[in-house]
């Protein structure tokens, strides 16, 4: 899984390199779940590093190489961390914390979702300042349920 996230980023790099003016890039970034064991493989292309919440605990995935299109020969590498049973992953766009007023936006998110289990979404959404908001905001929650896995036996 390692080598297609690698290399998924590469020609996505490439050609974005090839066929968009020199002063554009994207961010991105690249995650595979193994639904069995909860190992998280990913590829942080300069995206805002999504945050794995765990008994009590969080772990940034920080970015493995530059954002896609700005460097034709840029290199990326694999991170991993792992989503135990219980545990939530916070993917976003950085529309979000750029529309959350005052210093240390991506703390008050941290705070905010760890706040209520119950009420991420609506914790999320109290923090976006209308102000502020100039940019697309995209969330995505992935929880790793605290339950047995159900096996099929032959």
């Amino acid at each position: 899984m390692e080598s297609t996230l690698l290399s998924l980023a590469k020609q996505i790099n490439k050609h974005l390199s090839r066929y968009t003016p020199s002063d554009r890039f994207a961010t991105a970034v690249f995650i595979v779940l193994s639904r069995d064991s909860g190992q998280l493989t990913y590829v942080n292309a300069g995206h805002n590093a999504p945050i794995v919440f765990s008994s009590g605990s969080t772990t940034s995935l920080e970015a493995t190489g530059p954002p896609l299109g700005l460097f034709d020969d840029a290199q990326y590498e694999t991170g991993t961390s792992v989503l135990s049973r219980g545990s939530t992953l916070l993917i976003f766009t950085d529309g979000l914390t750029d529309s959350i007023r005052g210093e240390h936006p991506e703390n008050r998110l941290r705070d905010a979702f760890a706040e209520s289990a119950g009420r991420t979404m609506a914790n999320l959404k109290a923090l976006v300042d209308p102000n502020f908001n100039e940019d697309d905001i995209t969330i995505l929650v992935v929880k790793r349920v605290a339950g047995h896995s159900s096996g099929v036996s032959a």
